[in-house]
């Protein structure tokens, strides 16, 4: 076939034009991966699946009535007289709590088991005549009720004499390591860089330790505040900032250093480093137990507040339960976490969203919009990467009322959502009821009561496809106001 000038002109534009189009298409492709290019490890989405664990303080400072220790205190103070690490694991098994973190040893420096690198532990106190080893205890009882195993090994240690110096790195990662090694899996390990301001100048080795434990337990999660798994939220109220993204860049992170808390509360918008938010929390006003805060245990409606801000803003809820000086869980405290669990159990025992229908404005073939709806954590809601602001509209057969909605993004697919906003059919318009930014794992919104038999869901800003797995929506009158 023979082509003219103009045919041939034609079909040359056409064939510039088609590769220009490729070359956009691939553009925008890479920038979409670019921007969705931190994803969580499977450890990570497991960690997030947890929801709720416990840390618990133990002590020479139960027993000296102090939150940080001197270090100076006589071994003979630490005698629990019915220490029952079971109970402490039992307790928090049934209360919904995936791992239980123990402060193996706090800034006092003194060892809740028997180090061969110091004197300063239970070894040298009348606990069981020298020979109890509360970690072992814990670990097992862990075991035992079905929940993991965490440790705290504070950095900061003020009996200690090589503190300040070099050789005090080596001092602690050979504590580390006993802890690696003789205690079974670990799930977490959590480093921090609280000290007083009288402490000695000392540069912690934090790679090197860190490496090891990557070495001795492979699959524990490590925390601090630059992760590298798990950071701190920032604050100690257990609350996570309303925009909260799991993306921060490390490098602009460091352990123990001023001026980051506001930083860590809401991470980063498109950071490279995907460093899941954890919200640490004591039960009572003080981290170890003290007689004096019997009576200011936190209340079900402070602790479900705390839940709907940390779990609720795409976290994880540390929260601190700090066993008496006989060695058990006070009552006080444990009425408490039941009547906690108990309350979110009928908050979220009806999801109303089992009625609804559900449409999109747009679906990809990989996800149906109806796939959010099926309880299934593998599945989810894609709509097409052309849909510039897709929506997702729940339609009910009768005008239902309701003051929670629970959204989640499927993060093994990274975290996308930047800006949505939420919206009810009222007298045959769309009202406004949230407009809010990021969601993450999960999203708990919470919200005077409405009415309505059409609830509409907009994604207005985001980093790449958004990816929705589940939706769930309560009616209750067991929020806190």
């Amino acid at each position: 076939m023979k082509l003219n000038n103009i045919s041939f002109s034609l079909v040359l534009s056409a064939l510039l034009l088609c590769s220009s189009c490729s070359k956009e298409v691939e553009t925008n492709t890479a920038e979409n991966n670019k921007s969705s290019r931190a994803r969580p490890s499977s450890q990570q989405v497991k960690y997030q699946q947890k929801e709720k664990i416990a840390f618990i303080h133990f002590g020479m400072n139960t027993f000296t009535d102090h939150e940080w220790g001197t270090g100076k205190a006589d071994p003979s103070h630490l005698n629990p007289t019915d220490l029952d690490a079971e109970q402490w694991a039992k307790t928090l098994s049934e209360n919904g709590f995936k791992t239980l973190i123990l402060t193996a040893k706090h800034h006092d420096g003194f060892c809740l088991w028997t180090s061969k690198y110091t004197d300063y532990t239970v070894a040298s106190s009348p606990y069981k005549d020298g020979e109890g080893d509360i970690v072992k205890e814990v670990s097992e009882a862990c075991e035992k009720y079905g929940i993991d195993f965490g440790v705290y090994l504070s950095p900061w240690d003020r009996h200690e004499e090589s503190y300040g110096t070099p050789e005090y790195n080596i001092f602690y990662l050979n504590q580390l390591k006993e802890l690696l090694t003789n205690y079974g899996n670990i799930a977490e390990v959590w480093f921090d860089g609280a000290k007083g301001e009288d402490a000695q100048d000392m540069e912690y080795n934090f790679d090197r330790w860190w490496t090891t434990v990557r070495n001795l337990q492979p699959d524990a999660l490590i925390f601090s505040d630059e992760g590298p798994d798990i950071r701190w939220i920032g604050n100690e109220n257990g609350i996570a900032g309303q925009t909260n993204w799991s993306t921060v860049n490390r490098d602009s992170l460091t352990v123990g250093k001023p001026g980051q808390k506001d930083y860590l509360n809401s991470g980063e918008k498109g950071a490279p480093d995907w460093v899941v938010g954890e919200c640490d929390v004591s039960i009572r006003p003080g981290w170890f137990y003290s007689a004096d805060e019997d009576d200011k245990v936190k209340t079900v409606d402070d602790l479900v507040d705390i839940y709907l801000k940390s779990v609720g803003r795409n976290c994880t809820l540390l929260l601190n339960i700090p066993p008496d000086r006989t060695g058990k869980l006070h009552p006080t405290d444990v009425e408490r976490l039941y009547a906690f669990t108990d309350t979110l159990e009928s908050m979220f025992d009806d999801n109303l969203v089992s009625a609804a229908t559900i449409k999109a404005s747009s679906s990809n073939s990989s996800g149906a919009a109806e796939q959010i709806l099926d309880g299934n954590w593998d599945s989810f809601w894609k709509p097409a990467d052309s849909d510039k602001e897709p929506t997702l509209t729940l339609q009910f057969d009768k005008p239902i009322a309701f003051d929670i909605l629970s959204l989640q993004e499927y993060i093994p697919k990274g975290q996308r959502i930047s800006k949505f906003d939420i919206s009810i059919k009222k007298d045959g318009n769309w009202k406004t009821i949230a407009d809010e930014t990021t969601v993450g794992y999960k999203r708990i919104l919470s919200f005077d009561e409405v009415t309505t038999d059409q609830i509409q869901i907009r994604f207005k800003e985001t980093l790449a496809t958004p990816i929705i797995n589940n939706i769930e929506l309560y009616h209750t009158n067991s929020r806190p106001k």
